[in-house]
């Protein structure tokens, strides 16, 4: 069960962290958030490639959901694209 929680720590932090380079600007974000939002672009790719493809999202696509899911948080805080 441990190995599970860090397996899923370690994968939010680099799609997390792989969606925040992916867009230009400052993003003030803690690490949990970071974490959260990997997460929830992985999940979120992978229902959306089962119910469009019925097969499993990748890691390229669960980035792209990330990277939505990071400019949305962004616009959400009142700033722009690069501000």
């Amino acid at each position: 069960m441990i190995t599970l929680i860090v397996f899923l720590a370690v994968w939010g932090l680099v799609v997390g962290a792989l969606a925040r380079l992916a867009l230009p600007g400052p993003d003030p974000m803690s690490i949990w958030m970071t974490i959260a939002i990997g997460l929830a672009g992985s999940f979120l790719g992978g229902l959306l490639a089962g119910l469009l493809w019925h097969r499993a999202a990748g890691f390229v696509f669960s980035v792209l959901v990330s990277t939505g899911l990071v400019y949305l948080y962004r616009r959400r805080q009142g700033r722009t694209l690069t501000r």
